[in-house]
Order: C-alpha cells, then sequence, then structure tokens
C-alpha cells in the first residue's frame, strides 16, 4: 500500500454514530402541529379505578350469610324444624313448648310455617315475624269489645285483654283479613256479620318483644290496626267457640298434636281503659 494512502487512513477518525442532518422549515412546522394535536386531544373517559363501581370490589363481604336468611320454605315435618330449633334455642326454653300453661308446641309453629304466616330469620335465636290485623270493635257509650282470655285445647287458660287479633294470610289485604277475623272467632254469635271499617282508621306500626306462646322465641309483630263496627253482637259480656284454625283434609297434618283455641272470651271495655 502506498505510504501517503496509508498515512490518510491513519489519520482519519472512525465516525461512530449517524450522521444529523439539520432540520429544515417543513419538519419543524410538522413537529409543531404534531405536539398541538397531542396536548389538545381530549382525556379519556375512563380510568383505571373507576369513581363508581358497579359490584363492590369485594362482594362476599356484602353477602348475607347462611345465618341471616329467612326462613319460608317450610320444613317436612315438625321434628324437622324441632331439630333445626335444638342448637339455635335454650334447651329449657324449647322444653317449656306446650308444657308450660298458655304455650303452643313445635307443631303449631310448623302449621304457621306452612300456612306461610310467618317467617323465621336464621339466626340466635330464631326472629319469628308474623303480620297480625287487629280490629278495635266499637260499641254504645264510647266501649270497645276485647278479648278478656282464651281457653285452649289442653285446658289452660291465657289471658289475653286485647282486640280482636289474626294472623294474616299470605297475599290477604287488611280488608280481606278483618271479615276472616270476625267470621272465625265472632261467626258463632252473629247472623249477618256486617262489618265496617272507619275510613281512616287504619295504622300501622312494628313491635319486637318476647313470644308468650313460644318461650324463648322472641317475636316481631307487624300490626295492622282498624276501628270497625259489627252488626249483631251482644251488648253483654260473652263467649265465642273456634273452629279448627287449619284444614286437615286426609289427616296427614297431625292438627291434634297441635294446641288449639277452644273458646274465646269477651268483653265490653271503656275506650280509655285499653289504652292505659
Amino acid at each position: 500500500m502506498p505510504e501517503s494512502l496509508n498515512n490518510a487512513q491513519n489519520n482519519t477518525k472512525p465516525n461512530l454514530g449517524l450522521a444529523k442532518p439539520a432540520p429544515t422549515l417543513p419538519d419543524l412546522f410538522l413537529t409543531a402541529i404534531s405536539l398541538l394535536f397531542l396536548f389538545s386531544s381530549p382525556k379519556p373517559t375512563h380510568t383505571l379505578f373507576p369513581k363508581f363501581l358497579p359490584f363492590p370490589p369485594n362482594p362476599r363481604r356484602f353477602l348475607k350469610s347462611h345465618t341471616m336468611s329467612h326462613i319460608r320454605t317450610p320444613f317436612a315435618t315438625p321434628q324437622a324444624l324441632s331439630d333445626w330449633l335444638k342448637p339455635r334455642l335454650p334447651s329449657d326454653s324449647l322444653a317449656s313448648w306446650g308444657v308450660k300453661p298458655g304455650t303452643k308446641n313445635v307443631h303449631n309453629l310448623w302449621l304457621e310455617l306452612s300456612e306461610g304466616e310467618i317467617s323465621l330469620l336464621d339466626s340466635s335465636p330464631p326472629l319469628r315475624t308474623v303480620n297480625v290485623v287487629t280490629v278495635r270493635i266499637l260499641g254504645k257509650d264510647n266501649l270497645v269489645l276485647v278479648e278478656s282470655r282464651q281457653e285452649l285445647s289442653d285446658g289452660s287458660v291465657r289471658d289475653r285483654f286485647r282486640p280482636l287479633s289474626e294472623k294474616m294470610k299470605p297475599l290477604e289485604t287488611t280488608e280481606q283479613a278483618v271479615a276472616r277475623a270476625v267470621r272465625e272467632e265472632l261467626g258463632s254469635v252473629i247472623d249477618s256479620g256486617v262489618v265496617r271499617i272507619v275510613p281512616g282508621s287504619y295504622r300501622k306500626k312494628l313491635e319486637e318483644r318476647n313470644s308468650v306462646s313460644y318461650p324463648g322465641l322472641p317475636v316481631r309483630y307487624v300490626l295492622h290496626s282498624v276501628d270497625a263496627w259489627v252488626e249483631g253482637l251482644p251488648e253483654e259480656d260473652f263467649f265465642t267457640e273456634e273452629k279448627e284454625e287449619y284444614e286437615d283434609i286426609d289427616g296427614a297434618r297431625g292438627l291434634g298434636k297441635a294446641v288449639s283455641v277452644r273458646k274465646h272470651y269477651w268483653k265490653w271495655v271503656s275506650s280509655d281503659s285499653l289504652c292505659s
């Protein structure tokens, strides 16, 4: 190789990078347009964590546990209901049902549940919820009819001193329940049974207390109250007899095992004493 060419190669530094041409005017114009478009574009409407979530992040936290569900489906037998109640009630309370005077038994509770008259909250202890219609039957001289006591099928007697009351049937209106209550509990002493509800007298309220019929089982009453006039009632104290509360065509329901009301004893009292 000629010496002059070799010296030229040795004195030449290698080009380690790509040559950057000088920006031209069109290039600067396009760059400006791109930056303007970038900063003026609307922000996206969705973010990684939206402000309102259609479902909770942890759905299990909001699900009702089994211990807080309402039991409305009938148990197959009274024994199945009894087995369900035993771990949820004090043993002495359940043992007193149908034994302590004035109480009812598991068979009664099973019939109420089978008829859809009540629901049970699966808790310890369970909470029995029942819709009740209460009829303040008005008489002469500011008197109101009350049931003073009941005679039960087991021979026991329990004090009441309250207006005519009856558990409501599923999907039954207040008017229908009033007519049925008068027919079932007072029908043995009246012929026509004409019932007139006082306009504007309807009241609804909730009451929670310990059950007299089922000791140890708290109850929530949804009370539907009305005032009414009933034609044909005696003006003196009287009693009525009630037929079987539930139907048992083939005898499979064992109504004889339940405690039922045989006689209702009624008296007229002043409305002031009833309020007190």
